[in-house]
């Protein structure tokens, strides 16, 4: 996971993941993520190991709001279930995450990252 923390750095430090949230969400669960030189990141996270990982690197709990979610409606002193509970209402699976998640995918490559096709696309 420390190329997964190493990745969420990257896009904090250089503001990457502004207005993809949702893609960023659906990448980090459902693909396969490597750098362009093709060391793996990831081959995909359980919601668990993505709450955590936004809980250690601070993630901004504001960011919530591109799902249409509000942040008071999250448990505030508790930031590993704050995360798991906004996934949980991000429908990461649907068309629309599918969706953000191919816009993200041509932005990280520009960066320098692979990211593997959805699950279930052909």
């Amino acid at each position: 996971m420390d190329g997964v923390r190493e990745f969420l750095e990257d896009l904090q430090k250089h503001h990457r993941a502004m207005g993809h949230f949702l893609g960023l969400l659906h990448i980090l669960i459902g693909r396969r993520l490597s750098r362009a030189d093709g060391a793996l990141i990831s081959a995909g996270l359980t919601w668990r190991d993505v709450a955590t990982l936004l809980r250690t690197i601070r993630w901004e709990p504001d960011a919530v709001k591109e799902l249409g979610i509000d942040p008071e409606s999250l448990p505030p002193r508790d930031r590993q279930r704050y995360w798991y509970s906004a996934i949980s209402q991000a429908h990461v699976s649907s068309e629309a995450a599918t969706i953000a998640g191919d816009a993200f995918a041509v932005q990280l490559a520009r960066a320098g990252y692979v990211v593997g096709s959805a699950p279930g696309a052909r």
